[in-house]
């Protein structure tokens, strides 16, 4: 068995989990997808559900590597996690399966799909968590609970991204970079 036969298969489930959801996806629709026999799948992953956290987990792999691509060291805190968790939620919010996956647990509450959405939300708050410890010891941000600012922060883009689109045009990068300025860095006090 090759490694490129893994790949298709790891292809054509990501497919088939982006067009279906995780509930509807099953290994006989990834075997057709894929072009091979379902046993085939099966010498690489033991069921379903191991087939999907390895998706998931590349997936994550993937948002990591895109946010820490767009930090730059001569840039401040507050500019490098305004691009990092920016560059996060666009690539959430266009890539296909992530969509389908936020609306398949919005609407049908699969288990298995909450706790990959859970598990996003923490290896997300871990990064930013990572970011806001680093800003403290280098003194560019006041000493603060690292844990709690991390939830703000991602609560705030979350909010600012997905939520507000929902009811208003959407915020361009620039406005949301103003907005998280204002109302983390700088407060609302006059």
């Amino acid at each position: 068995m090759s490694v490129d036969r893994k790949q298709q298969i790891i292809e054509a489930a990501t497919k088939s989990f982006s067009l279906f959801g995780y509930k509807a996806t099953t290994m006989d629709q990834v075997a057709k997808l894929a072009n091979v026999g379902k046993g085939t799948i099966y010498t690489f992953f033991k069921n379903k559900e191991e087939l999907f956290d390895e998706i998931v987990q590349s997936l994550i792999n993937e948002m990591r590597y895109k946010a820490e691509d767009v930090i730059d060291p001569n840039n401040s805190f507050h500019e490098n996690v305004h691009r990092a968790l920016f560059q996060i939620l666009q690539y959430r919010k266009q890539h296909q399966l992530t969509i389908k996956l936020f609306q398949e647990g919005k609407e049908m509450g699969t288990p298995a799909v909450l706790d990959v959405m859970k598990k996003i939300e923490e290896e997300l708050l871990s990064f930013i968590k990572e970011k806001v410890t680093l800003a403290i010891q280098s003194g560019q941000i006041k000493p603060c609970n690292p844990e709690v600012a991390a939830f703000i922060v991602l609560k705030l883009y979350v909010s600012l991204i997905f939520d507000w689109e929902q009811h208003k045009e959407p915020l361009s990068e620039s406005e949301i970079s103003s907005l998280f300025e204002l109302y983390l860095l700088k407060g609302l006090s006059v």
